[in-house]
This record gives C-alpha cells, structure tokens and sequence, in this order.
C-alpha cells in the first residue's frame, strides 16, 4: 500500500479528532496490533515468569488502583501469586469482582474489589475505611489508576484538562497522602510504586493533560522520598513505553501502520509485556528493594532515548549512503 494511502485511511479513521471527539489511547497500557516484531527483537525475548522466589508476599496486604485491568491486573496477580492479600480499587466495580475472582481462583489467595473514584477525597477515604476493616492497612501501594486521550491543545477544553488531572494527579495524590498520614499514625512502613510514562520526563504534544499530571505524580514521590522515608515509607516511579495489553489502540489503528512506525524507534524491535512492568513493580515493592527509593525507571526497550537522539535517524543510512558519505566528509577541508 502506497504511503500516501495509509496516511489518509488513519486520518479518516482519526477525523474524529478535527470534530472535538476524544480518542483514547493509553501509552503505557495500549493494545497496538499484531505486527511482527522487527528482527532485533529475538535477542531480546521476554519472560513471562514471576520473577521472584514463592512466598515473598507472605502475610503481606498489597492495594492497586485500577487493579482490575491492564497493567493493574498483572501487578496484582505477581502479588497475588507471590502469597499478598490484594485490595483492587476502580470505579467499575463489576470488572474489578471478575479480576477478583478470576485471580483468587488461580493464586488460592483473597482478592478484594472495593469501588472507588479516586478524583473524590471523599470515595478515597470511605474505600481505604474500607480496605482497614477487611485487611489492615497495606504493606505495597500500586497507583496505577490513569485515562488519557489525544487532542490538539488549541481544541482542549477545561473539563477534559480537570478529567485527566484529577485521575492522574489528584487521585494518585488522595490515595497517597490518605493513606501516608494512616500509615504514619500507627507507625507502619510501606513501599509505594506510581506508574507514569516516558512522556512525563520529556513532555508530548496532544497528551498535554497526560504529560503534565504524570510529571506532577513524579515530583510528588520524589519529594515525598524526601520527607517520608523516616517514617518507614519509600517510594519509586516505573515509567513504561508501550505495552502490549487489551486496550483501545487497535481501534485507534487497525492498519497497523502507527505501530509499525513505533516499532521503527524502538531498539529492542518489539514491544514491551504486562509481565515485564509486573516484575519490576514487584522488585521495587520486595524485600530485595528497600535501599531502593525516590527512583524513576524506565522500561521501554530504549525508545525514549532512541527518539531524542540528535543524530539517532542515521540508523536509516545505508551502507552504501555511509560510503558516499565518508567520501565526502573526508574531501571536506577546514573545520
């Protein structure tokens, strides 16, 4: 198919977007069509394994916002399996029942859904009321709870920035400082992860909302290293590059051609694994990770630094380019 016909059949299908209609499209949690890896991804083959030893959860509670999907859904059956009782927290409450039973079936381990909106301090409060009656307070705290969708700023309204600001930041801090002041008071540790993106370092175009509460999620955990940690608690960033789950990007692009232009940038050649992030969520939440606090990592199989490269497009110079090329350059006098 020529270029200029695969341009215009994903305009058409993102001309939604000239009409003010949001698209969804979850960077980190995003289901991107089934393209063939480029050749470079076979040495770079992801387990799906749990990476650390049985029982390291034992007796421990672990509490995921937008734990009944996605990433969400992964970390909590590691932690899960790894012997925590969970508590998973969203506003789809008969998603989160289903995961719950779905994953306590597989583990033997109890797996609690309890509904909450995170952009109201109020919910936050009467589900972590709730969470302290059913299992006490939690030892691991997963924020992943996240919405996203692309939009040029210009057409941005005020409701859409506060819809994403308020999933993102605000409730990631209502959980946070909630349940940091419970866990302060009664003198208990904990390890918080958050999950971002690799945007939230650089900033992104058409993700303005998105790019801007993730870098607040970012400063309130490194400050919040600072002035916790004698307390007992720590806290750590994952940000991903994008993943592989049941998501909307297949509805964004059936044609496959903006994941093949993503897999272009990506040095590992394929795309990240809800198992990978899994793992390093449940590294960062172990015993084997407690000098490990106020650290942002990214996982994304080289993209970021890939796309920031000045000079990183003469990948796409051939061999027989770079032979003109240095003829060239050497034919060059002077500075």
């Amino acid at each position: 198919m020529a270029a200029g016909a695969v341009f215009s059949r994903n305009w058409a299908l993102l001309s939604g977007l000239r009409y003010g209609r949001k698209v969804r499209l979850f960077h980190s949690s995003s289901l991107l069509r089934d393209a063939p890896p480029l050749p470079q991804a076979s040495f770079f083959p992801p387990s799906e394994g749990t990476m650390l030893p049985p029982h390291s959860f034992q007796n421990r509670v672990a509490f995921i916002t937008g734990g009944g999907t996605g990433l969400g859904r992964a970390m909590t059956h590691g932690l899960s399996e790894l012997g925590a009782t969970c508590v998973i927290a969203s506003r789809k409450l008969d998603v989160l029942q289903k995961t719950a039973e779905e994953i306590t079936a597989q583990t033997g381990n109890k797996v609690f859904p309890l509904q909450c909106d995170v952009r109201d301090p109020q919910a936050v409060t009467q589900c972590l009321d709730q969470m302290e009656k059913l299992t006490g307070l939690p030892q691991v705290v997963i924020n992943n709870a996240a919405g996203n969708f692309v939009s040029p700023s210009e057409r941005l309204s005020p409701n859409g920035w506060r819809t994403i600001v308020d999933i993102v930041l605000n409730g990631t801090a209502y959980v946070t400082l909630e349940l940091g002041k419970r866990l302060i008071q009664q003198g208990k540790g904990a390890a918080f992860v958050a999950i971002t993106t690799i945007y939230a370092e650089s900033g992104s175009g058409f993700v303005v909302p998105s790019a801007s509460a993730k870098a607040g999620v970012e400063a309130l955990y490194k400050s919040l290293t600072s002035e916790w940690g004698r307390y007992g608690l720590r806290f750590n960033i994952i940000q991903p590059g994008p993943i592989r789950t049941k998501g909307a990007f297949s509805r964004l692009d059936p044609t496959g051609a903006f994941e093949e232009s993503m897999l272009g940038r990506i040095p590992a050649g394929r795309l990240g694994t809800p198992a990978e992030i899994k793992n390093l969520a449940l590294y960062m939440c172990s015993d084997y990770a407690t000098w490990m606090s106020g650290a942002v990592v990214r996982l994304d199989g080289g993209e970021y630094v890939s796309m920031a490269g000045e000079f990183n497009d003469l990948r796409k110079v051939t061999s027989e380019q770079w032979d003109l090329i240095e003829s060239m350059i050497r034919k060059t006098k002077g500075s």
